[in-house]
């Protein structure tokens, strides 16, 4: 293991890897990224040239093959999730990549298997869970400024209808559950501090794309209620908002954290008016910045990853209840 600075390769030039992810992760203090892969050996040229990494390589397997890099961002199609994450592993690299980790739970078992065989950190890419935004907002919950947390509701949507868009082809993940649905199942999973008992979902699908276009889910957890809606095919927006006893917070922009500005929450009593309304706002920072340094920070001190393979376990189980649900037309229990 290097001293001080873990040596990261990409594998991929996904636009939220080239715009988003590796920019950010580029200015953390305890990484570097000196490696990046696709299967254009061209395509990864470029890439390395605009972003100043000094290696490129034309398949994914040269880059794991190389013995100086140490961790692995995966920001591949969300089909191909599992096949690089496990070949990753194999290779003895550290791994963290973006949701969904894979489309079945079986295979999250297969991973935990392969992460301990290896002694290796394996992680699921929720940025969210590391903004300061998130980490106060669960610490306001349970330190219980809002009484007791009994509902969440939440809203996340966006609008394409491009067929050759890979959110919206089926075989590969695409969707609105997969995209963006676990997102609200991640952070109330995260804010309630347990896992839901039960699940219900409505479902309605694009009659030529056949992926879910608009979902509404209930989840039942022992403490309270989440309900939430997530669309593809809807005017953007999102939202969450927990209510407790005594007081709500509602957080603004709750993922796609702006790095350019503060975020905010908002907390107040219930006041219609909002005279009682107090604004919350944390310093500008940038999600995936944090998330590389932490995931870093876990493999240079040997500590737990911000989102293990056993939350993606359970977060993907959810995902599979409600597609369940779809068909059965009745309440799921997990």
């Amino acid at each position: 293991m290097s001293q001080g600075k873990v040596k990261w390769g990409v594998i991929s030039t996904a636009k939220i890897g080239i715009e988003k992810v590796i920019p950010a992760m580029q200015q953390g203090v305890n990484l570097e990224i000196i490696g990046i892969a696709s299967r254009n050996e061209n395509d990864a040229k470029v890439a390395a040239d605009k972003l100043g990494i000094p290696r490129f390589y034309g398949s994914y397997e040269a880059l794991l093959g190389d013995p100086e890099i140490e961790s692995i961002y995966i920001p591949l199609p969300n089909h191909m999730h599992y096949e690089w994450t496990k070949k990753a592993i194999e290779k003895g690299k550290h791994v963290l990549c973006e949701k969904p980790l894979t489309l079945k739970k079986e295979d999250i078992m297969e991973l935990i298997s392969l992460r301990n065989k290896y002694n290796v950190k394996v992680g699921e890419a929720f940025m969210v869970h590391t903004h300061p935004q998130w980490v106060d907002t669960a610490r306001r919950v349970r330190n219980g400024e809002l009484g007791k947390l009994r509902a969440i509701q939440g809203f996340f949507s966006y609008y394409k209808t491009d067929p050759g868009n890979i959110r919206n082809i089926l075989e590969y993940g695409g969707g609105a559950m997969w995209d963006i649905g676990c997102y609200p199942i991640h952070t109330s999973r995260f804010v309630f501090n347990e896992e839901p008992l039960r699940v219900f979902s409505l479902i309605d699908r694009d009659p030529d794309l056949m992926i879910d276009r608009l979902v509404s889910v209930i989840l039942d957890f022992p403490s309270g209620q989440c309900v939430f809606t997530v669309s593809t095919q809807l005017v953007s927006h999102q939202r969450m908002i927990f209510f407790g006893e005594e007081k709500k917070i509602e957080i603004e922009i709750p993922f796609n954290a702006p790095n350019d500005r503060k975020c905010r929450i908002y907390s107040d009593d219930g006041d219609l008016f909002q005279t009682s309304r107090q604004e919350i706002s944390f310093d500008v920072c940038d999600q995936y910045k944090i998330q590389g340094e932490v995931f870093s920070k876990a493999i240079l001190s040997d500590l737990e990853v911000p989102v293990s393979l056993e939350d993606a376990y359970k977060n993907i189980s959810v995902i599979e209840a409600i597609f369940k649900s779809e068909k059965t037309g009745s309440w799921v229990s997990l």
